[in-house]
């Protein structure tokens, strides 16, 4: 395994964090607890939750996804070999203010994060969305009262525009507030609008990317060579569909599976800290992890951005002189 800072922060995680998204309402908690076992075996110590995971849309029970790592933490007893991340912001109540940023929410939710997660304190917490109603001061005042009260280390975010990120690093850096250190956004090859501007402010910023679905839902995971492809799996395909083509023929000619180039791509990229892996099986986790040893070349890095064209760099570049 390969470990690197969590972004400007001092810790260090390893270059894989195992998302829990899929554990409870896609894979049970049995499935759950071999894949954890294995992602350790291999060395990956990060690993990210949500305390949604487990409600809509992937099933009816929120936080199920917390309960499941927390049970086998405390198991496993190897709480503090784990860099643990988790987010507020979704919907876990009825209630006005069962969801989104306030101070209120944020005090409210990550006691009950710690509850399910059977911890003392949670390593990196991600603001899972902007939330536009709530001043960013009162944000941020609320993760400083849990970083003083020992409940967070790390501050990090999820699915911020780059304006976003810069705001809520000015706004950190004049008032003496904790600045997030990470930032989770969609990024994989065939998603590539983040390299225009949030690239760029995390680089600026000294914050480390962890893109999630790297393998952009599955296709990139080599959907077309399956047997079990289903009709509409493939009709999804849109418009993507002849670079889907293209690019498994080329990782053909490469010897890879398109699902471990497509996480080394990701490695290679500047920012990322790490990917966030979804797996489903052992043999996704363990495609996932091989990513770490293969090296993507020049050459397979130009054709990579032939079949895949990023938004042209960043901006203002990408669209003006």
């Amino acid at each position: 395994m390969q470990y690197t800072r969590l972004g400007r922060a001092g810790a260090k995680v390893s270059r894989l964090a195992l998302g829990t998204m899929n554990f409870g309402p896609v894979i049970d908690e049995e499935a759950s607890y071999a894949i954890m076992d294995r992602a350790v075996e291999a060395g990956v110590d990060f690993i990210d939750s949500a305390d949604v995971y487990g409600g809509r849309p992937w099933g009816d029970l929120p936080g199920q996804s917390e309960e499941i790592l927390g049970r086998w933490m405390q198991e496993r007893g190897n709480r503090d070999d784990l860099v643990v991340a988790t987010k507020v912001h979704g919907s876990m109540g009825t209630r006005p203010n069962d969801r989104g940023l306030s101070a209120l929410h944020i005090r409210a939710a990550v006691d009950a994060s710690l509850r399910r997660l059977g911890t003392d304190r949670i390593d990196l917490y991600q603001m899972h969305h902007i939330d536009r109603e709530v001043p960013l001061d009162e944000v941020l005042s609320a993760f400083a009262t849990l970083r003083e009260q020992g409940k967070i280390i790390y501050l990090g975010s999820s699915n911020f525009a780059g304006w976003h990120l810069a705001r809520v690093q000015e706004i950190a850096a004049a008032s003496g507030y904790p600045a997030p250190v990470t930032e989770q956004s969609v990024y994989n090859l065939a998603q590539r609008v983040v390299e225009l501007e949030v690239v760029p402010a995390a680089a600026e910023y000294g914050m480390g990317l962890l893109p999630w679905s790297p393998l952009a839902s599955g296709q990139l995971g080599g959907v077309l060579a399956k047997s079990d492809r289903s009709r509409s799996s493939l009709d999804a395909l849109g418009a993507r569909r002849p670079a889907i083509e293209r690019y498994e023929e080329f990782c053909g000619e490469l010897g890879i599976r398109p699902g471990v180039v497509a996480i080394a791509w990701l490695l290679r990229q500047p920012t990322v800290t790490a990917p966030v892996i979804g797996p489903r099986t052992i043999d996704q986790l363990d495609s996932a992890i091989e990513a770490l040893d293969v090296t993507l070349d020049a050459e397979t890095l130009a054709e990579l951005d032939r079949i895949w064209p990023g938004p042209g760099g960043p901006a203002p570049e990408a669209y003006a002189w």
